[in-house]
């Protein structure tokens, strides 16, 4: 095998992360019983192509949850495990939450903690994206606990949803804008997990090598793309990227021009007008100014995390949630700086947070998982061992000696949580959000005029809000 062929540790680490989920599931489900012996250290190393050392590391974690247990000189034997008298919880959790939440390690040290609770990981990940989905899953009894973000939040709220989830009493240590963009009528129907504003983040060696003054919160987007310029070097590097079609970045630029589409009593939007041609104009704008900075380049918003440290971009846009996605490669200095700004500097909030389903028959477990999750010790991990942002205000500020390479300017979230906004704040749902971006990309592509743009938007929203309310 070539040197570039060998497998990388982050590869090494799922192959591992496969073997003790299924040791686990195979535990969990009967397969292996109680007093069975588990296959040699030998085998569990051919099967999962990682070394014995390795194979003993994950072993190490059932042991620690108590699933089994080391006889010397003997092999691994499965502990004392009745289903009968174990509470199972059917937990769904989104993918991206393995990383910025190291939820396997939380979950690990939650069956630590309560060894009579059992952590069911239910492959549920792309079917927490929808309302439907979700509500069908609950209906089956196949949801006890979920975790949910803001997105899902509104569309249960839409869908007169929310009464099908437990309602929590907020807790006074965690920020009181996540608990706030959770709550319904007064009640807490989600316990806020981790969040992040969107950022932009940058190359301290390519800002020195060009001498480019470093990016501050004056900065508006003109600025941005001058700087990107003299960044950029031809066939090596961008100066700047991001991908503009996703829902969590292409909002913000509405948010920063200052338009919001109120609707009259009746449902409808009533705004429309200038202010509609206006907020186009600014985002076609924006895609003029970027240049020769394609926007189209990725398929998903991890590819410019994978590029930006790859050296390949000196510039992103991103998220803390989103710097987690890499192999924690250290070769250069990189921090982090508020958004550029349109008309108003503000940028996007998103949040993640943890639901509890009201049909489960196991709520006082959930309740007690949830606990874990946000209580100060759980949070603290998370603050510590990922770049985060916890919900919790202690853990998530807390200082110290540092385990991993973190941007110096990583507490900079705390100065600019006046510029926070939820996408809501346009009052328009992330489905006319959605159907917004796929009608105007005719015009922001130049190939629409900007009031033929202006007047079909203007009739298919107005469709579409009284389809929703029923007119």
């Amino acid at each position: 095998m070539e040197a570039s062929e060998k497998p990388s540790r982050k590869t090494f680490q799922a192959r591992l992360d496969h073997m003790v989920e299924a040791i686990r599931n195979d535990i969990m489900n009967g397969v292996l019983r109680e007093g069975d012996y588990l296959p040699s250290e030998k085998a569990y190393a051919k099967q999962y192509r990682i070394s014995n050392k390795s194979v003993r590391q994950g072993l190490e974690v059932l042991v620690a949850e108590r699933l089994i247990e080391k006889i010397p000189r003997v092999g691994n034997k499965v502990a004392r495990y009745s289903r009968d008298d174990t509470v199972v919880l059917k937990f769904g959790c989104h993918n991206s939450l393995m990383q910025e939440a190291i939820m396997k390690t939380l979950i690990a040290e939650f069956h630590k903690a309560y060894p009579g609770i059992r952590i069911e990981m239910t492959n549920t990940s792309t079917m927490l994206n929808t309302y439907s989905r979700v509500k069908a899953l609950i209906d089956e009894g196949g949801l006890d606990v979920f975790t949910m973000n803001f997105n899902g939040f509104d569309e249960f709220s839409l869908n007169d949803g929310l009464d099908n989830l437990e309602t929590f009493e907020p807790n006074s240590h965690i920020y009181p804008f996540l608990n706030e963009a959770f709550m319904h009528e007064g009640q807490l129907k989600v316990q806020p997990l981790v969040f992040s504003p969107l950022i932009l983040c940058y190359n301290k060696d390519h800002f020195r090598e060009k001498e480019v003054l470093e990016p501050d919160s004056g900065w508006r987007w003109n600025v941005l793309f001058e700087q990107a310029s003299k960044l950029t070097v031809e066939n090596e590097r961008l100066g700047f990227y991001f991908h503009f079609p996703s829902s969590n970045r292409w909002p913000v630029f509405l948010l920063q021009s200052g338009i919001r589409f109120d609707r009259d009593e009746s449902g409808k939007f009533s705004i429309l007008g200038e202010q509609l041609t206006e907020s186009l104009r600014v985002c076609r704008e924006l895609i003029y100014l970027q240049n020769r900075f394609p926007l189209f380049l990725s398929e998903k918003d991890g590819d410019a995390e994978e590029l930006f440290f790859s050296g390949k971009v000196s510039m992103i846009m991103t998220t803390y949630l989103g710097l987690n996605h890499h192999e924690r490669r250290t070769e250069f200095d990189y921090d982090i700086a508020p958004l550029p700004y349109l008309n108003d500097p503000k940028t996007l909030l998103l949040l993640i947070g943890v639901a509890v389903s009201a049909n489960s028959k196991v709520k006082d477990s959930a309740r007690i998982f949830v606990d874990f999750l946000t209580s100060y010790r759980t949070q603290l991990m998370i603050r510590q061992k990922t770049l985060s942002i916890p919900s919790l205000k202690p853990a998530a500020e807390w200082t110290g000696k540092e385990s991993m390479y973190r941007p110096s300017r990583f507490h900079m979230y705390r100065d600019i949580i006046p510029t926070f906004r939820l996408y809501n704040a346009l009052n328009m749902s992330i489905k006319e959000l959605d159907q917004f971006y796929r009608e105007a990309k005719l015009y922001w592509s130049g190939l629409e005029t900007e009031e033929a743009a202006t007047e079909r938007l203007e009739q298919l929203l107005s469709k579409r809000s009284a389809q929703e309310s029923g007119v």
